[in-house]
């Protein structure tokens, strides 16, 4: 691993070059590994205002899964990138597939609002051809069913 025990190295622009991943040990064992990023920041694409959100991607390992450390550099690469709301959350999401190949993965942007307005932009992608592509599609039909109250967060 490149990250972990080493110097940091700091990225503020788009980087998913920095993403490492380790063995899963219960491959046979299916179980959520949550992480929640309360302090995730890019900029508006149109205005360069930062965007503040909490990320929250939930997955379902298969062989691969994404080492903690390099995630949070990725996801600090975002500190200067310009990016919707939406791509962000489907950007992490799509860069996870591409780096685990997981059974399941959801990400969660919950943004602070800017000009009255918070968007919560949810993505999510269920293995092809297996049960948890079934998941993937009841989960994101049902994924908002009781929302929290927005009281400005």
């Amino acid at each position: 691993m490149k990250a972990l025990g080493h110097e940091t190295t700091y990225k503020y622009d788009y980087d998913p070059g920095v993403l490492e991943t380790f063995s899963n040990k219960h491959p046979d064992h299916d179980y959520f590994v949550k992480f929640n990023c309360p302090e995730f920041t890019s900029l508006c694409p149109i205005t360069g205002q930062p965007d503040y959100a909490c990320i929250t991607i939930s997955y379902v390992p298969a062989e691969k899964m994404v080492e903690s450390k390099s995630l949070k550099l990725y996801l600090l690469s975002f500190r200067n990138h310009g990016s919707f709301h939406e791509d962000c959350v489907n950007t992490v999401m799509k860069d996870l597939i591409a780096l685990m190949d997981p059974k399941y993965i959801e990400v969660w942007g919950k943004f602070t609002p800017r000009g009255g307005i918070s968007i919560d932009p949810y993505a999510n992608y269920g293995k092809p051809h297996t049960p948890w592509e079934q998941v993937a599609r009841d989960r994101l039909v049902w994924h908002d069913l009781h929302p929290e109250k927005v009281d400005n967060r």
